[in-house]
Order: structure tokens, then C-alpha cells, then sequence
């Protein structure tokens, strides 16, 4: 597994980091601490030194899970996670310094440390991005070792470009994929020239770049990929990168067309991997088997540059008039 910098962190992680919304269990059902810790294990035995988490994965038990497994574990781990989300209603007006330092205070708490790897505002509204206030006060928490870093994970490329504005951002979460080609296009470079890093989330867009979904996959009703095509829980655009099902499954069989002798879900990682803006990605796992398929991903050999066209011209067939402007 090699390693990349995470923008002006000075801190190397893999380039195939672990995603832990699922971590322990999947889409309601119990949480199961034994595959939790198992799983994690079994990522740094890959060579994985980054996970990504959030305080309200899994009502925290994401973050309690982690907690224990470093205080067992002699390998050195960088843990991302996200605050925000235990406000109800959502509101940029919840952003202030008295729920911030809450919600830092229970995630240190609950990753058993004194100080935070990274923290990132999970998703904020888009008002929270216009307000210094908001990032004077990451910065003040930084000063006085609450946190090590801090930055943000957005819904849209607009919302990264006035997001790394602010100086003390050091990294930005955003869903990049073969069905999500603008970040690309301008929020890379300006990332790069900023010395911001970047994390790349939901890179097989909730499942469908895996190749493995027909038309007649069923989902339970508790799976947001069943209830959130249409953004009823949720931002849509967080459901199989916000495309419709039916165009997904005909740009899939394109993208199978163009690689038929190998693991697409291992494809799509790889290709996330071309962008040298690219920090680390967080394709999510549940079990040990999951985390060993995304590790062999950062051993595929580069993909040529006519594969990267082909990749192209399927998202601008299928799937551009549907997100590009939307995200």
C-alpha cells in the first residue's frame, strides 16, 4: 500500500484509506463489535493507516469501536471525523462554539484521546461556508489541542472552492467517482495550488460501480439506495452519486465493455487514483473480505489513457446531463 500527503498536514496516509459508516454492520442491522474490531484489523494488516469515520455513524458506535481498537493496536492510525449532524433541525445557526465544542468533546471521548486527528464539519449547510466565525472557532479548538486539523466534507464543488478560501482548512471530503468527473475540472487544481488535501467519498456510488446490481436487485426499505433515490432522507446526490438507477446500470455495462477482464469496483478505485490531487479514498466496509478487495485496488497497474477517454465518454453519454451542474 503506498502513501500519500494529505495536503499541508505533513501526515502520509494510504491511498486507500477505510470508510466506517457500515463499520460492525449494515443499513440497520445490529451493531456487532467483534466484526468491527475484526474488520479493522484486518485493514491495517493491508497496510490501511487512515479511517474515516463520523460521531453520529452508528449512533457513535463507529467512533467507540475505533476508540478501543487503537488503544489495543501498536500501529500508528490517523482518524478523520465528522461533527454536525446531531442537530435537529440542521441549521447553520447550530454551528456555533457551544455545539462545536460539544460535539469535539464527545468524539474525543468516545476515540478515547485528547486530541483529534481531523475533524470535518459534515456537511454543512451552505450558509456555514460564508461564516468566518465558524472557522475561528476550529481554529481557537486547535490551539488549545482539542484538535490536530480540521476541514470540511461537502455535497458540491462550489461549496469545496469557498470552503479552502478559509486558511486553516487543510483537507476537503467530496464524492468523486466515475459518475462524478467535475471535481476535476477546476476544485482539483485549486486544491493542489492550496496545498489542501483531498478525500475522496463514495467512490463506487453506493455500490452501483461495483458492477455487481441488475435490474432486479432489491434493497431493504431501511437502505437509503431503496429510499433516498429522490433525496427524501438526504441530499440526493449521496445515493449512487445522485443518477438515476436505470441510467447507472446502462453505464455500468459500458464501463464492463471497457474492462471485461477485471473487477470493476477495483477499476473504479484505481481510477480515482490517477488524479495525483487525490489525498486518499474511503470506499466503506463492513467485514474483512470488503477491506482486502479495496487494498488490491491500489495495486491495479495505471489505467492508459485510452481506458481514462472511454471512462469520459461514458460519463458524458449517461451520466453528465444528470449531475454536472447539479453538484
Amino acid at each position: 500500500m503506498k502513501n500519500r500527503k494529505l495536503g499541508k498536514t505533513n501526515v502520509h496516509v494510504s491511498e486507500i484509506s477505510m470508510g466506517c459508516w457500515q463499520l460492525g454492520g449494515k443499513w440497520g442491522a445490529p451493531f456487532d463489535a467483534e466484526l468491527a474490531e475484526e474488520t479493522l484489523e484486518s485493514a491495517v494488516s493491508q497496510g490501511i493507516n487512515c479511517f474515516d469515520t463520523a460521531d453520529v455513524y452508528i449512533g457513535g458506535e463507529s467512533e467507540r469501536a475505533i476508540g478501543r481498537f487503537l488503544k489495543k493496536t501498536n500501529k500508528d492510525v490517523f482518524v478523520i471525523t465528522k461533527v454536525g449532524r446531531w442537530l435537529d433541525p440542521h441549521t447553520a445557526e447550530g454551528y456555533n462554539e457551544a455545539n462545536l465544542r460539544k460535539f469535539i468533546d464527545q468524539s474525543r471521548k468516545n476515540l478515547q484521546t485528547d486530541a483529534l486527528d481531523m475533524v470535518l464539519l459534515h456537511c454543512p449547510p451552505p450558509e456555514v461556508y460564508y461564516t468566518p466565525e465558524v472557522f475561528e472557532v476550529l481554529d481557537t479548538l486547535k490551539s488549545e489541542g482539542k484538535i490536530k486539523h480540521y476541514g470540511v466534507s461537502v455535497q458540491k464543488v462550489e461549496e469545496a472552492l469557498i470552503a479552502i478560501e478559509h486558511p486553516g482548512v487543510d483537507a476537503v471530503e467530496i464524492i468523486f467517482n466515475m459518475f462524478r468527473l467535475r471535481p476535476a475540472e477546476l476544485f482539483f487544481e485549486q486544491a493542489k495550488k492550496k496545498n489542501v488535501g483531498v478525500i475522496v467519498r463514495v467512490p463506487l456510488a453506493s455500490g452501483l460501480l461495483t458492477g455487481k446490481f441488475t435490474e432486479d436487485t432489491s434493497f431493504d426499505k431501511e437502505d437509503h439506495r431503496q429510499s433516498n433515490r429522490q433525496g427524501e432522507w438526504f441530499d440526493r446526490g449521496e445515493t449512487f452519486s445522485g443518477v438515476d438507477y436505470a441510467s447507472g446500470l446502462k453505464a455500468v455495462q459500458a464501463l464492463k465493455d471497457v474492462f471485461p477482464d477485471e473487477s470493476l469496483a477495483m477499476v473504479a478505485l484505481r481510477w480515482i487514483l490517477m488524479f495525483d490531487a487525490v489525498s486518499t479514498i474511503i470506499p466503506g466496509a463492513s467485514r474483512p473480505e470488503h477491506i482486502i478487495n479495496n487494498a488490491n485496488a491500489a495495486a491495479l497497474p495505471p489505467l492508459t489513457r485510452e481506458q481514462m477517454e472511454r471512462v469520459k465518454s461514458i460519463y458524458e453519454t449517461h451520466i453528465k446531463h444528470q449531475v454536472h451542474t447539479r453538484w
